[in-house]
């Protein structure tokens, strides 16, 4: 997608700290981190988000989340939490799913 910002990470047009990518996944630390360590992990695949995932796309979601499990062994995680907001109500603000990555001190409880 033209305008979509991670789609311009993806392809190389804009620069971000790459943590973690393989053929399917990227991971880059975000340029506004919410706590000690914030991570983005986005499929290279322009989905808008969870909601709109297909049937055929399973099987990158599943991808996606190995390597979360990836990368807090990675970056010794000893504990984190993976969140993904969903449509603009959910507080997603860019329209291509992703996870966040959050660990270190005085993470809120739920």
């Amino acid at each position: 997608m033209s305008d979509c910002i991670f789609c311009k990470i993806v392809a190389g047009e804009i620069p971000s700290e790459t943590v973690y990518e393989d053929d399917a996944v990227l991971a880059f630390l975000t340029i506004k981190p919410k706590a000690d360590t914030h991570i983005l992990v986005i499929p290279k695949q322009h989905i808008v988000n969870f909601a709109d995932v297909q049937e055929h796309e399973w099987p990158l979601l599943q991808k996606v989340l190995q390597s979360v499990q990836h990368i807090a062994r990675q970056e010794k995680l000893e504990g984190y939490r993976l969140i993904t907001n969903n449509g603009e109500l959910g507080g997603q603000e860019v329209f291509h799913m992703h996870w966040h990555i959050l660990a270190g001190k005085n993470l809120p409880s739920f």
